[in-house]
């Protein structure tokens, strides 16, 4: 018999619908997909080359469990030169892409019954996370008609003597949306550490985007390199914890992982000190996907109350087609072709609605939006 914990932890749906997905394109099926979250372009040139030359150098071994200098060096020297904090190279930890450093953290952080504050929705795979070691999840609801922003006075009526964290997540996953500074300020002040998931800085439409580490030290920040870089398959994040912390999970990632993939590493050095024309490309692409989507999905009744100003990703109202997000989701999938994410992938307080993901082409996203209309017009 597996153990509870295995038994228990839920799946991760849009994996179930990718999966469906290919079953039904193995099948001749040809699928729209706007469910998963992976940039549809490819890694930048100088990137690969770097790790190319990693290659011939012979770089293929162990690396230090926090990582190669080089690259905690350039991972300091980026949230200096874009957001003016000073981060000491010693408390960067990189690991194999932010859900191991999410782990780590929590591992740190937590004991049994220790609860961690997340909004609801939020990445589906957090509370999961927690869950998994014993920790608790508390849910915090935000909502549509309040932008989906979570406020610090909503986060204090949640604190409890067990409460270690707060985890937030701007620009946000499932809902594109960016906390804003003064909400991320009021929050530093409430007493528990915050964890601050940045894997979507760098996407960002006509905003600026904001650190933790730019209003307070008493936060652990997770980044990396697979959204802006178009690296999701080079499994590559870090963590930038408090000095006190660093050394715990140090000892963790010997432990469980032992270090971080070295040719990987040395192409996040590129990433970071090199200029990559190909970024700016992408970003313009996704803005145009975005605003493109945005008012096709609002025409074909969807109700889009929060325009996205991050990620590649939109949360929109489908309650007029029916309320129960999955069945409506596979429905659509094994109907029209068109792969989306059911809103309760992300908690209770998503119920009702579709994520869309715009990280495909804009020629598959304008087919995409023609075969839901029909499907629309039939349901």
């Amino acid at each position: 018999m597996s153990t509870n914990r295995s038994e228990q932890i839920p799946p991760f749906i849009v994996m179930e619908v990718l999966e469906r997905a290919k079953e039904l394109e193995r099948a001749g099926r040809q699928i729209i997909h706007m469910e998963i979250g992976e940039p549809d372009f490819d890694t930048p040139a100088k990137i690969k080359q770097a790790a190319i030359d990693a290659i011939g150098r012979n770089e293929t071994h162990y690396t230090h469990s926090l990582g190669i200098l080089p690259l905690r060096e350039a991972i300091a020297r980026h949230y200096k030169d874009k957001y003016g904090v000073t981060v000491n190279p010693d408390q960067v930890i990189v690991t194999q892409g932010t859900s191991p450093a999410l782990l780590l953290v929590l591992c740190a952080l937590l004991e049994k019954g220790d609860e961690i504050l997340l909004t609801d929705p939020c990445y589906a795979c957090y509370p999961n996370f927690v869950n998994y070691i014993d920790g608790k999840p508390v849910m915090i609801p935000i909502s549509a008609q309040d932008g989906f922003i979570l406020h610090a006075e909503a986060a204090k009526r949640k604190i409890t003597s067990k409460t270690r964290a707060i985890l937030i997540n701007s620009p946000s996953n499932p809902t594109g949306t960016l906390l804003p500074a003064d909400n991320m300020r009021r929050l530093t002040e409430l007493g528990p550490y915050i964890i601050s998931d940045e894997i979507y800085h760098g996407l960002v439409y006509g905003e600026k985007e904001h650190s933790i580490l730019e209003y307070t030290d008493r936060a652990f920040v997770l980044n990396g390199f697979s959204k802006t870089y178009a690296m999701t398959g080079w499994r590559l994040g870090y963590i930038i914890a408090p000095k006190e912390f660093v050394r715990p999970i140090q000892k963790s990632q010997q432990n469980l992982f032992i270090c971080a993939g070295s040719v990987s590493q040395w192409a996040g050095v590129s990433a970071l000190t090199e200029h990559h024309p190909e970024i700016p490309l992408m970003v313009n692409t996704y803005e145009k996907r975005r605003r493109f989507m945005l008012d096709a999905l609002q025409e074909l009744g969807f109700g889009v109350a929060v325009e996205p100003k991050g990620a590649f990703y939109i949360l929109a109202d489908a309650r007029f087609l029916g309320e129960n997000s999955y069945d409506l989701a596979f429905d659509m999938l094994e109907k029209s072709g068109v792969a989306v994410d059911p809103g309760i992938d992300f908690g209770a307080n998503a119920e009702g609605f579709l994520r869309f993901s715009y990280a495909n082409s804009l020629e598959n996203i304008k087919t995409g939006i023609e075969r839901l209309k029909k499907y629309i017009e039939k349901r």
